[in-house]
């Protein structure tokens, strides 16, 4: 088995090189200990230390397995729970300790040992769950993204840990209608204001929060919920402590050789993702995750810099990335066939969610960035402009179904003075609810999976700070209790809508009513299934609109489901009405209903479809 995994290693090709590298407890002629496995080509020499040794500058020779470069090396004396480094004698003769680029846990920052851990998990109890798990292209997809670290903790508390948090998370996710998590890096990270996008350790599930255990104790937990893990994973560069993985063997082993192409924008290095043993590390990484902890989804960091030298397009494709990603995406979808890739991509490149037999990248999902952009710009005008940037809003759905996008509103939207999505609308403290309120009715009837960052279901006001935890005391306030009430239900009306989400990615489901009408700031638009009807209304202006004409394609009775001003969510209407259609054409549609659009508000009206009789067979 392991030659099996050296050849697929170097080939470029393995997601189990896990297996064979890293620190792996096990038995050996009679004895019991742990197997060290470690690839440095150009090292002079490399040696084992630990606390099994209490360090010493002797250390523990490994030797060359091949003379490709894997050194490896059995020590009886070591056990789980051990720290331990590699001291390596570099091509230069410079000698440095370096962590294990596989280490499965490592200490705590600012310390930097890898600790032998013991993996295997014995109360998973999700069978069920992965056997019945898919990539979710016909169902709901609302997913909550969230840093572990500052969700809510106690005053006193630095770090909350894995398994305690797991309780209250996961009754709270269920209150809130979200069908997924999606944790921002849990791998191993020296700097806590990178959230985990400057990686060290790949394989190492953070010690900030507990141990590996009880992170597979919080999956576990979320499965048994009916709730899906999405992990964000960093395939594109790492840092650049001389205690990680930067010129492991004093050469550019995990880099780009030339500085021009190694330095990252970030302050990082860029992988070398032309070289196959990168290639078989980065891919382990991600399989890893899936295979170990169970998660339902990656998450994949700044691919507009795996398709462009450094995300820039006047750079040119990188060519040696592109065909890293399609080759891991294939491989992983073909070995884990209900886990879903989403891609977190800037660029305009074509094909980004198509399959890779098919010439495209092979991701499953993609972040509709551009949406996100244009909504929010559109959105920061004043009422008085903004029919002069009417198209922000229409624009998605020319290109919306080239793609299979994820609507969302991330971390990166609310940090580093950009404001939180709330205190970006213009506006007074109420204007801006009322119109937050109709934003999120746009983007919870859009087609599209919908993502938003913990907060955002609270109106934050304060931008995220990765040391403080979300402003729970907001909740005191009847605004912001009620605005956290309504995008509860706004989840629960998707989730229980198959018309918003069965067939989102078929052009068919979405019809526009009225795209043009920019002098009054609206918006209308059906979508539908073989079932029903569900007619949005969105009014980004301050005028209200009694019994405004719409045109609707069938005639019966229209309900009200839900009304953006409804007093129960901070307005002042106290009913829901019913629009009777009559036949007369309007937006070049057969009948009509006249409909009182409230200022800065949204109204969301069904119709149930007559099921159309069925003829009896003449005898």
């Amino acid at each position: 088995m392991k030659n099996k995994i050296m050849d697929r290693y170097y080939k470029g090709c393995a997601l189990d090189a896990y297996e064979l590298f890293g620190a792996h407890l096990c038995e050996e002629r009679g004895k019991k200990g742990v197997r060290f496995t470690v690839y440095a080509p150009h090292a002079q020499g490399i040696q084992v230390i630990g606390s099994f040794d209490d360090w010493s500058c002797k250390g523990h020779q490994m030797r060359r397995k091949d003379d490709k470069g894997i050194w490896s090396l059995f020590v009886a004396e070591a056990k789980e729970g051990d720290m331990y480094k590699y001291r390596v004698t570099q091509a230069t003769g410079r000698i440095v300790d370096k962590m294990d680029p596989y280490a499965f846990y490592s200490e705590l920052r600012p310390n930097t040992a890898s600790i032998v851990t013991n993996l295997d998990y014995k109360k998973w109890s999700d069978e069920k769950w992965l056997a019945q798990r898919t990539k979710n292209f016909d169902k709901p997809v609302n997913i909550y993204e969230m840093h572990l670290g500052s969700w809510k903790k106690d005053e006193d508390q630095e770090w909350v840990n894995y398994k305690d948090i797991a309780k209250e998370l996961i009754a709270y996710v269920k209150e809130n209608n979200f069908t997924h998590i999606e944790l921002m890096p849990l791998n191993e990270y020296p700097f806590d204001g990178s959230w985990g996008y400057q990686c060290s350790g790949y394989f190492s599930a953070t010690s900030r929060y507990g141990s590996a255990q009880e992170l597979m104790y919080l999956i576990n937990a979320c499965h048994r919920a009916n709730i899906g893990i999405i992990m964000d994973f960093v395939p594109v560069h790492f840092v650049r402590d001389d205690f990680s993985l930067s010129y492991f063997d004093g050469t550019p082993l995990y880099e780009y050789e030339k500085a021009c192409d190694a330095d990252s924008q970030w302050g990082t290095a860029n992988f070398n993702l032309w070289r196959e043993e990168v290639r078989s590390f980065l891919m382990s990484a991600a399989a890893f995750w899936i295979d170990k902890y169970h998660v339902d989804g990656l998450r994949m960091d700044a691919i507009s810099n795996i398709i462009h030298w450094h995300g820039n397009k006047d750079l040119g494709e990188n060519e040696g990335a592109l065909h890293f990603i399609k080759r891991m995406n294939y491989h992983l979808s073909e070995a884990y066939k209900g886990v879903m890739l989403i891609a977190e991509d800037s660029s305009d490149f074509a094909n980004v969610t198509k399959a890779t037999q098919d010439g495209g990248l092979g991701f499953d999902y993609k972040w509709d960035l551009g949406w996100m952009n244009d909504t929010l710009k559109y959105l920061e005008k004043d009422p008085i402009y903004r029919k002069w940037h009417h198209n922000n809003i229409t624009f998605s759905m020319a290109y919306f179904y080239s793609e299979r996008f994820i609507m969302e509103f991330s971390h990166d939207e609310v940090v580093h003075g950009k404001k939180t999505i709330v205190d970006k609308i213009w506006g007074s403290y109420e204007e801006k609810f009322a119109q937050l309120r109709t934003l999120y009715l746009y983007m919870f009837t859009h087609p599209g999976k919908k993502l938003n960052f913990m907060g955002n279901e609270l109106a934050h006001f304060r931008e995220w700070d990765e040391e403080k935890q979300c402003d729970w005391d907001l909740l005191k306030y009847p605004m912001h209790d009620a605005f956290h009430r309504y995008f509860a239900k706004l989840g629960e009306l998707y989730s229980k809508t198959p018309a918003l989400y069965e067939t989102e990615y078929d052009w068919t489901s979405f019809q526009w009513i009225d795209a043009d009408n920019a002098d009054e700031n609206m918006f209308s638009y059906l979508r539908k299934n073989e079932n029903s009807y569900y007619i949005v209304i969105l009014n980004f202006s301050p005028n209200a609109y009694k019994k405004h004409a719409f045109g609707v394609p069938e005639k019966g009775v229209y309900h009200e489901l839900l009304n953006t001003e409804q007093d129960i969510w901070g307005g002042e209407i106290t009913e829901l009405g019913k629009m009777k259609a009559v036949e007369k054409e309007c937006n070049k549609l057969p009948y009509t209903i006249e409909v009182d659009v409230p200022a800065f508000g949204g109204v969301l009206l069904e119709l149930k479809k007559r099921k159309k009789p069925v003829k009896k067979a003449v005898k």
